[in-house]
């Protein structure tokens, strides 16, 4: 994909496979986020966004990787129960190692309803998925579950009576102690049928404190601030789901790989079942 050409209304100005109305003059969080995991939907200004980014925070490249990583573990853990339909909350752009690419992998028949608040992420997701029609692109906003659930509970695919995967792999820590994250959650967990599974990774301040506080604090200015939380505080907005084994723990040491051995990102990962099954 070419990134010459500027952003603006005349489509023989913008490079090929760009969305309508997406502006490529602008930083866009979840370009910046499919730049750090090696995806093709992003442009020069992300990558100059990324690289200042990364040269005053390491911790979040490094972040982005594990997150992803554990993503495809987590996922084919959810495939191994038998689970076949899933919903990714906060998903960005789903490109490079997303959902639908390691669910149909193991069952092409596999489900999937990406949900993001950012349009820019939802109108690349929308161009990604043309054409698929057992995966799909949502806009809407994590902390409002009913108008989330209901929308994707329309769109057909997914049966929320059955066991679906709900997915929010670093999505709460951008949910700030005002908004409830755990009342959301609870919403989230009594809805979802016995059997299903909960994925969730979060940013702590119980590792790297001081990088992360570094990072709390680059953020707090942006449109997007992140908010560390300990390990009892995670722990809870599992609920009474029950955490799989090794439990909560950095997202490296979560089922890692035979022969994997990184340092320990400041995100805590874990994937719990609801009761009932």
């Amino acid at each position: 994909m070419s990134d010459t050409a500027a952003g603006g209304d005349d489509a023989a100005d913008r490079p090929e496979r760009v969305p309508a109305g997406v502006d490529i003059t602008v930083p866009s969080p979840a370009r910046i986020y499919d730049f750090m995991l090696g995806g093709s939907h992003n442009f020069a200004v992300d990558r100059e966004v990324a690289a200042r980014a990364s040269a005053s925070s390491p911790v979040a490249a490094e972040m982005a990787v594990a997150n992803r990583a554990f993503l495809a573990r987590a996922v084919r853990t959810l495939l191994d129960a038998g689970i076949r339909q899933f919903l990714d909350l906060g998903s960005g752009i789903p490109t490079v190692g997303s959902v639908h690419e390691i669910a149909r992998a193991e069952d092409p028949e596999s489900r999937v309803v990406y949900v993001d608040h950012d349009r820019i992420a939802v109108a690349h997701g929308e161009q990604v998925l043309r054409g698929d029609d057992r995966a799909i692109a949502l806009l809407a906003d994590v902390r409002a579950p009913a108008t989330v659930l209901a929308k994707a509970a329309a769109t057909g695919l997914l049966d929320l009576d059955r066991p679906l995967g709900l997915l929010l792999v670093t999505t709460l820590h951008y949910v700030g102690d005002d908004a409830g994250p755990a009342s959301i959650m609870r919403r989230y967990r009594t809805t979802l049928a016995p059997g299903s599974h909960l994925v969730l990774t979060h940013l702590t301040d119980e590792i790297r404190a001081d990088e992360v506080a570094h990072t709390v604090e680059l953020m707090r200015p942006g449109p997007s601030p992140v908010f560390a939380r300990d390990r009892a505080a995670i722990t809870a907005l599992f609920g009474d789901f029950t955490l799989l084994g090794p439990g909560l723990v950095p997202a490296t040491r979560w089922r890692p790989e035979p022969g994997t051995d990184v340092a320990d990102p400041p995100i805590l990962a874990g994937v719990a079942v609801a009761p009932g099954t």
